[in-house]
């Protein structure tokens, strides 16, 4: 999944956005969008609809589900769908004034494929130069987990320092790292294709390289290319019920993510002038990222009325967190597929704009079923966290940092089996370095 971007200067960029929830409504008539139709839904389901059709009282249409009502007057039939073998394509941008650092927008763009058999599945989104690829072979309850992933930019990153972009900050680097070992997988209530309670312990081997661009500050020490070996334990539950959007309608969801890492031949590269290459205190590093998060009704107000809470943080052990294995933060749509909901978004943010050592971040966001295809999203998002910063003479560090960004948006089905997202967001100043600004982002998600 990803794009590409032209900022000044004739800078090119590659922006990624994970965008799991590219599993969205997908039918109609009259030009709402049509769903993929499998021949199923059961008499007892059937006859279900057909009782709370005539006791007048209103149900949400929940993803994969058949759907029947009448809108403005013409009949729509949604036919049961697949969830577990999907394919869509993501195309937007996103727009940003002022700008962050030297950019003021950001195309985006993105490939999803997830299938499921079943002694295994797949899910995976795919960039050219960014990607997460999995594949997991079941044995009962046990399984396989095998993961690739990648971060190969091939343009200079600099470290953004109260708006304004350090050039001399600027390294071209990146990472590829293979992931596998065994896993136990349970199925939980309410047992649709994404519920599942799951518990992984994975070996890790990678490789980092780093290399100098033309703005790169003759006192900016890179650090050698090396060897990644490290552990990973990966916990996961999504007790879930979805909408026709696939956004989340009833339930819970958490999981955490518990990273070991070392790195062959290194030192404290780019942190501190006095601090270089001792190589003990970075070398080895400790991460720890987790999330909870819960929507259901609100009370005396009827099911097109939603609320929605999330809470994201991650610790890096201390003294350990450099420019290379900060924990990054990024903006695009919102998180709402299941192995996507581990991603942190503060809305307004490029991808990986924000890289921090620790963090918190909560969300609370109030949804509006408009019509059955259509949903409004009021959202305020708090943070606090030590973000990573370069000066002008190259020193690196973190600094604490926190602020606020209010959100509106509207989801809705659109014609050729597809789906349209527009928000809108104000951020307090935690983006700009203490400067507000606003960002809108237009999302197409497109079903084959």
């Amino acid at each position: 999944m990803g794009g590409w971007m032209t900022g000044k200067g004739g800078m090119w960029c590659i922006s990624l956005i994970l965008v799991g929830a590219l599993l969205y409504p997908e039918c109609t008539k009259q030009g709402i969008a049509r769903a993929d139709q499998i021949p199923e839904a059961s008499a007892s389901r059937q006859e279900g609809e057909k009782t709370v059709a005539e006791s007048g009282e209103y149900r949400t249409p929940l993803a994969g589900e058949p759907f029947h009502t009448v809108f403005m007057g013409y009949p729509v039939d949604i036919a049961a769908r697949d969830r577990g073998n999907e394919t869509a394509l993501m195309l937007g941008g996103a727009f940003y004034t002022p700008e962050q650092g030297e950019t003021s927008i950001t195309p985006l763009g993105a490939f999803y494929l997830k299938r499921m058999w079943e002694e295994s599945r797949t899910r995976n989104v795919i960039s050219l130069f960014v990607n997460d690829l999995e594949y997991d072979r079941s044995f009962g309850n046990l399984e396989l987990v095998t993961r690739f992933e990648n971060n190969t930019l091939p343009n200079g990153q600099k470290e953004v320092v109260n708006n304004q972009e350090i050039k001399s900050s600027d390294t071209l680097w990146g990472t590829v790292i293979g992931s596998l070992g065994p896993g136990l997988r349970y199925k939980v209530a309410p047992f649709q294709i994404d519920n599942d309670l799951r518990l992984q312990l994975l070996g890790k081997v990678g490789y980092f390289y780093a290399r100098r661009t033309s703005d790169t500050g003759p006192n900016l020490v890179l650090p050698p290319d090396t060897m990644l070996y490290g552990v990973k334990l990966r916990g996961r539950y999504d007790g879930m019920r979805r909408n026709l959007l696939e956004l989340p309608h009833t339930g819970l969801a958490a999981g955490f993510d518990l990273d070991y890492m070392h790195r062959d031949r290194w030192g404290d590269f780019g942190t501190t002038p006095d601090a270089l290459f001792i190589r003990a205190k970075t070398q080895n590093y400790l991460q720890f990222n987790g999330y909870l998060m819960a929507v259901g009704g609100i009370p005396w107000l009827s099911e097109k009325n939603r609320l929605f809470f999330s809470v994201h943080g991650g610790v890096t052990s201390q003294k350990s967190a450099d420019r290379y294995n900060a924990i990054s933060i990024g903006g695009g749509p919102l998180p709402i597929e299941s192995d996507d909901l581990c991603r942190p978004d503060y809305p307004g943010t490029m991808f990986n704009q924000v890289y921090v050592s620790d963090y918190a971040l909560a969300a609370l966001e109030y949804r509006r079923e408009l019509a059955f295809f259509i949903y409004l999203h009021l959202r305020e998002t708090l943070i606090w966290a030590e973000r990573a910063t370069v000066t002008d003479t190259n020193k690196f560090l973190f600094k604490s940092s926190s602020g606020a960004a209010t959100t509106i948006g509207v989801g809705s089905g659109f014609y050729w089996n597809s789906e349209l997202y527009l928000g809108y967001s104000w951020d307090s100043g935690f983006i700009r370095n203490g400067k507000p600004g606003s960002g809108l982002i237009l999302a197409w998600y497109k079903s084959f």
